[in-house]
């Protein structure tokens, strides 16, 4: 897939306010500081589309991109928030998972894991959870150049087995690098895939 056009659409509070669901959508979901600006910038070949930030947690709305005018691109706020209130962390949570479960023309979760940890309860939990309520996802592991080729490797055998305590089946993987632009092609691929099956 070629983009030639990403553009920046609309921010929400809830998925009522979405833009019309009238094309496939793709949103990108992580722990706070996992990467997810600078993967979403590496896959629009777009060098600010997504805000980056130092700050964990800067993300708290759902942000609607345009792709190629044929495809949205959502930038969901974290699971593992940044310092808020329990009040701020309640609402995001409602917001991401009224969501996930309720918009309609929601496609495939990208599920962001930083491949530099051993899996963690918060991902695990929420990977489990997306299975629990049938929402298709896939995992992208990111920042796969901070660590050596052998790492990597453990690294996700780490994930499938921990997965495959409650898994039978393993969701499709992605190894990522936003400043390698690695596993660009393969993500933009599947989703070019996934457009087609997409009904209106």
């Amino acid at each position: 897939m070629n983009i030639t056009e990403a553009e920046f659409l609309a921010s929400n509070t809830t998925y009522e306010k979405c833009p019309k669901p009238n094309l496939p959508e793709y949103a990108f979901i992580g722990r706070s500081n996992v990467g997810k600006s600078s993967l979403i910038n590496m896959l629009t070949n777009r060098k600010s589309l997504a805000k980056t930030s130092s700050t964990p947690g800067k993300t708290q709305l759902i942000n609607h991109f345009i792709i190629n005018e044929k495809w949205y691109l959502v930038d969901l706020p974290g699971y593992g928030f940044a310092k808020a209130s329990k009040d701020n962390k309640a609402a995001w949570d409602k917001m991401i998972r009224d969501y996930l479960e309720k918009r309609m023309n929601l496609m495939t979760v990208f599920i962001l894991i930083d491949i530099r940890h051993e899996p963690q309860k918060v991902d695990v939990k929420f990977i489990n959870w997306m299975g629990e309520k049938e929402i298709s996802f896939v995992i992208v592991f990111t920042k796969s150049d901070k660590i050596g080729k052998q790492l990597v490797a453990s690294s996700v055998a780490a994930y499938k087995k921990e997965l495959l305590q409650t898994w039978d089946q393993l969701p499709t993987f992605f190894i990522t690098s936003a400043e390698k632009n690695i596993g660009r092609d393969e993500i933009l691929d599947y989703i070019e895939k996934v457009n087609k099956e997409f009904k209106k």
